[in-house]
């Protein structure tokens, strides 16, 4: 798909739901602000990191204009230039926010599907994306986190500098890992309702 104001290819999807993702996020008082209730998040992103043996992944909640990253893990000690793994270590969790045309989970929440990228290159369709150039993004693996009313409300995810062999395996993996998360997302707003 082109735009036809600059001739260019569209890198990032129409999103209907935006308005209503941003009203259930803002109701769930997610993707606002990095706290101390953000800890959990960034266990999970560990935990995602552990399982798929990714130096970077994240917990990706997305409204209308934005990305952020509610848990996040990077490499440790990693001295990179402009790097995902650098700017957060120069930010100390403060800088979370991506640009919502960066990356590959805004595609994730539209399809609402789970997406393998063994090798960002051979598509050129992401091949494009900022985040290649940019971040040096080889390899990605991510699915939605769809919640009990039916919103996506982001992604969870795990990213690789080198193309990674993901298969079924991982399709596997990355799609249980975001039905875990969204457990547990259904059992927080449980508790804060009670």
């Amino acid at each position: 798909m082109t735009s036809f104001a600059t001739g260019r290819m569209l890198l990032t999807p129409t999103d209907r739901h935006g308005p209503a993702r941003a009203k259930r996020l803002r109701k769930l008082d997610l993707g606002e602000r990095p706290d101390a209730s953000y800890d959990n998040f960034d266990a999970f992103a560990d935990k995602v990191a552990e399982v798929t043996a990714t130096p970077f992944s994240m917990v990706n909640f997305i409204d209308e204009n934005r990305q952020f990253f509610a848990g996040l893990h990077t490499p440790a000690g990693n001295r990179g230039g402009k790097d995902l793994g650098s700017a957060a270590a120069r930010s100390n969790r403060s800088s979370r926010y991506m640009a919502r045309d960066h990356g590959y989970c805004p595609h994730v929440l539209v399809r609402r599907k789970a997406l393998v990228l063994e090798d960002v290159c051979d598509y050129p369709r992401f091949a494009g994306n900022p985040v290649v150039d940019d971040i040096g993004i080889r390899s990605y693996l991510g699915a939605p986190l769809i919640d009990r009313t039916g919103i996506a409300l982001g992604t969870v995810c795990a990213v690789d500098t080198v193309p990674r062999p993901w298969g079924r395996a991982g399709l596997d993996t990355i799609k249980s890992l975001a039905h875990e998360l969204v457990r547990q997302i259904d059992d927080r707003e449980g508790h804060r309702t009670v």
